[in-house]
């Protein structure tokens, strides 16, 4: 957990980060909140103009705000910034920089690494197997299990119980939260005639670029015979699982649940809703959105904003709606008949 390291003046806070600082330059500021629970010590920040009121009766210190919406301000100190959310989570950064960490390996874990750069920290109860190149300033949290010949980037954090299977490679800067399974097998069998299932072995590997993050309990197969991509920049929430053989290109988004089935190929700076579930063998086009719960059956070649899903309604409704599409083709059919009965009396009539 974060601990704000000092407070920082408005004027020191521009310094680093940019923006216009307005009225109270020497306001001390020491956390970021909302602002309906804003204190005099907090900045918060208006993204939208629905909530100018809360504006209005906030308690802040200061507020983040862009330049149309400076003059709801009045003498409340604020800094003027063209994306007042991005502005807020550099500030949320700077005030909540990481705990410090020392480095070392912890009496109660196992290390046999291969090479362990400066100032790493291998922590209390972790595994790391023969052959694994950890880099510099990198965090094994407790409990994580790093295979065999596995590589880990400079400044990475792997925060508790993360598992990474041997072979595979994480990127620099890369944050992976507590639970997280990088490399498992991918889902590959052959039936037989028997009607049983004979397993593929999966010889791929997963690779992760730099910058990434993973959400806790996500999982990411390696490749059965390619490697499974994950790109520079991407970032994945919790409960997310890739299959074997996928790409996933760098800087796209992915919230809670998504689920992606093996080979599917995802463009750059895309963005999926949680829950959504992509067919494998696809391929979707950069800066594609894909909304929450919707099912993805074939590739997108296009980028846009694509949805494909019922909102829920009463039992009832749902029962005869559904009853009515299970009769589209007959009723398609019944239709495509009397066009050419109509056409054929038209004709007559001629």
């Amino acid at each position: 957990m974060s601990v704000p390291s000092r407070a920082y003046t408005l004027e020191e806070m521009t310094s680093r980060l940019g923006g216009t600082p307005v009225g109270g330059e020497n306001v001390r500021i020491e956390q970021v909140a909302s602002l309906s629970s804003a204190g005099p010590r907090d900045i918060a920040f208006l993204a939208s103009a629905r909530y100018a009121q809360q504006l209005v009766d906030t308690r802040a210190g200061a507020v983040i705000v862009n330049a149309a919406a400076a003059g709801h301000c009045g003498n409340r100190p604020h800094v003027i910034t063209d994306d007042p959310y991005l502005y807020f989570a550099r500030v949320s950064q700077l005030l909540n920089p990481p705990p410090p960490l020392t480095p070392g390996v912890h009496a109660t874990a196992t290390s046999f690494a291969a090479e362990v750069g400066a100032a790493a920290c291998i922590d209390a109860h972790a595994y790391v197997a023969p052959g694994v190149v950890i880099g510099a300033d990198v965090v094994i949290g407790p409990g994580c299990w790093i295979g065999a010949g596995a590589t880990i980037g400079d400044g990475s954090r792997l925060v508790a119980r993360v598992s990474v299977y041997p072979g595979c490679r994480i990127g620099r800067r890369a944050l992976i939260h507590a639970g997280a399974v990088i490399g498992a097998d991918g889902f590959g069998f052959a039936r037989t005639p028997q009607k049983s299932w004979e397993k593929i072995p999966q010889i791929g590997v997963v690779v992760v670029g730099d910058d990434v993050e993973i959400g806790a309990n996500t999982s990411i197969d390696r490749g059965a015979l390619d490697d499974t991509i994950i790109e520079d920049g991407v970032k994945l929430d919790n409960q997310i699982q890739i299959g074997h053989n996928c790409v996933i290109g760098a800087h796209t988004a992915m919230a809670g649940c998504v689920g992606v089935a093996g080979s599917t190929r995802i463009g750059k700076r895309c963005q999926i809703g949680g829950a959504a579930m992509i067919l494998g063998h696809l391929s979707i086009a950069d800066d594609t959105v894909i909304s929450a719960g919707s099912m993805v059956a074939k590739s997108i070649s296009r980028a846009g904003h694509y949805t494909g899903w019922v909102p829920a309604q009463a039992h009832a409704d749902w029962l005869r709606n559904f009853a009515h599409i299970r009769h589209l083709e007959a009723m398609a059919d019944k239709l495509r008949r009397l066009e050419s009965r109509l056409a054929e009396l038209e004709k007559k009539g001629d």
